[in-house]
């Protein structure tokens, strides 16, 4: 086993490993940019290392800073994570050019599931259907496609993607061709930013369908465990607001032919560690396959309390050459658990990010509520990170009673100095359509636009 482990995050998910690692009796290294010198997970951690300025390029994207704090700390391993640098097939190159272990999947895995359109491609070859699509290739034009072949092909509406990347970015929705063409050339420009290419993939728009996505575990003994899925549906702008598992509305038979579909998919990959397979849900109950996140969730927590396994701990142990710590005949999900982003911005302003000073703060408590967060009364947040702040989950022996558990967390919850997206959480879970399960992926951005 490791006897020490760098944490290469920062905010909740960075405190959230290292109280794994602590558990675990492993020594924990922290690192932080010079805006996050007092963020919690640096007090937390057995040791701590400043890695650059507050720009996230020069200190939590840098990978000479990170493999360089590792070696100078002699940690065995590095935890990524999520976002940053945890998709990233080079840094885990990196690391293992160094001697160090990535816990994540093999950087054969992430080349081959980071690109989206390749991916639907091999999933598709493995038995697992896929949302009808065209991948543009570089210099291809878009506009050299006729109307008529991309009706046949693929049919409008469509949807507009970076081949290499997620969180929203570089998506456009085109619901004619005319409109393709005027929305391909920023999608490009910002895929191109976000990602480093400027590649592009279209597929085709379901109308209302769900987001539902499987939590998945391998280690390299052949075991490959679903531990269940995630109903991702309320969004906005593609950013996961409101989190919850088991999807409603799943039944028990679509559930064992989609986890058995996943299974096999992830065994014909020879895929390691923890990841996720997201699908789209359309109205008649079809599933399709839509991308492959490498890492660890930010909504891993709500799979958490519904089966009682530690996916962090167990991402460790398969890095480390175990096996996974459970018998897959044990993983049932018992009751239902949601899990509220509750991020540092103003609702009423388009949701615009407002860093600042908390000064006051009382966090929610009791059976069946869970808070993973990095802010405490007194701290600033700095405005050049993801505005996220607190993610709060409930557990409850059914969706009705995880509802109230949740309103009353939320209710509970006490922030001032900043705005937080509170009181839309608060709202939304008391919305007919939210306690129906009558969810969709566009439903956030249809309410806010009418």
């Amino acid at each position: 086993m490791f006897k020490k482990v760098l944490v290469a995050n920062r905010g909740e998910i960075a405190v959230r490993i290292i109280r794994t690692l602590n558990e675990m009796g492993i020594d924990s290294v922290a690192v932080y940019s010079e805006a996050d010198r007092d963020s919690r997970h640096v007090e937390m951690a057995t040791e701590a290392i400043c890695i650059g300025p507050p720009e996230a390029s020069r200190s939590y994207l840098s990978m000479p800073a990170i493999i360089s704090a590792a070696e100078i700390t002699k940690a065995d391993a590095i935890h990524p994570g999520y976002g940053f640098l945890a998709e990233n097939p080079l840094f885990a190159e990196a690391c293992a050019e160094h001697d160090i272990i990535f816990i994540g999947p093999s950087a054969e895995v992430m080349k081959l599931m980071g690109n989206k359109s390749k991916a639907k491609k091999v999933m598709k070859e493995t038995g697992l259907p896929v949302v009808p699509g065209v991948e543009i290739d570089i210099g291809y034009d878009i506009r050299e496609m006729s109307v008529d072949k991309l009706e046949k092909e693929v049919g409008f509406p469509l949807m507009i993607k970076a081949s290499f990347g997620g969180g929203g970015r570089g998506i456009r929705l085109a619901r004619d061709h005319q409109t393709l063409l005027s929305l391909l050339e920023g999608a490009k420009i910002e895929a191109g930013s976000a990602f480093g290419s400027d590649h592009l993939y279209i597929e085709k728009f379901l109308e209302r369908a769900r987001h539902v996505e499987l939590q998945i575990l391998a280690d390299a003994y052949g075991n490959v465990a679903v531990l269940g899925e995630r109903e991702c549906s309320i969004q906005r702008r593609h950013q996961k607001l409101i989190e919850e598992a088991p999807c409603p509305i799943l039944t028990a038979e679509k559930r064992k032919e989609m986890f058995q579909k996943a299974k096999q998919a992830m065994k014909e990959i020879n895929y390691l560690n923890t990841g996720t397979i997201e699908f789209l849900l359309d109205n008649e109950g079809n599933y399709y396959f839509i991308e492959m996140n490498t890492r660890l969730q930010v909504e891993h927590p709500v799979t958490e309390m519904v089966t009682g396994i530690d996916i962090v701990k167990e991402q460790i142990l398969v890095s480390a050459g175990e096996k996974l710590s459970f018998e897959l005949e044990e993983v049932k999900m018992q009751g239902t658990a949601i899990e509220f982003r509750i991020n540092a911005e103003d609702p009423e302003n388009n949701f615009m990010p407002v860093p600042g000073k908390i000064t006051h703060l009382r966090l929610p408590g009791g059976f069946g509520v869970r808070v993973d967060t990095h802010i405490y009364e007194g701290y600033s947040i700095p405005r050049f990170y993801d505005s996220l702040v607190a993610k709060i989950i409930v557990w409850g022996k059914n969706r009705e009673e995880a509802i109230q558990r949740g309103r009353r967390a939320l209710q509970e919850f006490q922030i001032q100095g900043i705005k937080t997206t509170k009181d839309f959480h608060l709202e939304m879970i008391d919305s007919e359509v939210f306690k129906k399960g009558e969810v969709y992926t566009y439903l956030i951005d249809e309410m806010t636009s009418s």
